[in-house]
């Protein structure tokens, strides 16, 4: 894993940010259209998305560090290391139809890319194993990035990961994994242990999504 590339991707893009100000542009034309259901505290909406943006970034070499790690310590490389590499390559070097946009603004494209691949492949685990691969809900955080790109371009990404997961899974993937040998690694103290080892995994960024009002 390339770690240090994706940290150094995500310091250029905030140094862009601060001489630029494309994303804090963006994210002020788009809080007069947000969905009913994105409920921002009161006060300084704007620099509550700009922290929820700079988080979910800086989620994913995060993300990414902490599940090789857990891979190395408890054995479960065939499992993660194709999905990690997947989500590496749609961060450093992402498909033709995320170009034109830079700096911050631009990676939240990469970045939902590398989160919705993970909660994707885990869908398939849970429907597998009954658990998921990796141990980090993000379906909410997602949402809203899905709703701070906009609904048209969020869903031809949404298309790119069903293409990437079927082509990683397609080949038999999880026809050669042991169903109880998976089972007892993902159970295992050590693997339960390592993660744990993350707190910052399920870091709040202070945005709340209600369901209950998708509708109103």
């Amino acid at each position: 894993m390339n770690i240090p590339a994706l940290r150094q991707l995500i310091e250029r893009a905030r140094q862009h940010e601060a001489r630029h100000g494309t994303l804090a542009r963006q994210l002020e034309c788009r809080m007069q259209h947000l969905h009913p259901a994105i409920c921002l505290p009161d006060g300084d909406g704007l620099g509550v998305l700009t922290h929820f943006v700079e988080g979910y970034l800086e989620q994913v070499p995060e993300l990414l560090e902490a599940a090789h790690a857990v891979a190395c310590e408890t054995g479960i490389e065939a499992q993660i290391g194709p999905v990690l590499k997947v989500a590496e390559h749609f961060f450093l070097s992402p498909p033709d139809l995320v170009e034109g946009q830079e700096g911050l603004a631009g990676l939240l494209d990469e970045a939902y890319l590398a989160h919705r691949l993970v909660e994707e492949i885990n869908d398939r685990y849970i429907a597998f194993l009954g658990q998921p691969l990796i141990p980090l809900d993000t379906t909410v955080a997602n949402l809203i990035a899905h709703r701070l790109i906009g609904e048209s371009f969020a869903n031809q990404l949404d298309e790119a990961v069903q293409l990437a997961v079927n082509g990683l899974l397609g080949n038999t993937l999880l026809e050669q994994v042991s169903l109880e040998s998976s089972r007892n690694r993902l159970n295992s103290p050590t693997t339960v242990a390592a993660w744990q080892a993350w707190p910052c995994l399920s870091r709040q960024f202070g945005v709340e999504l209600q369901l209950s009002r998708a509708g109103t």
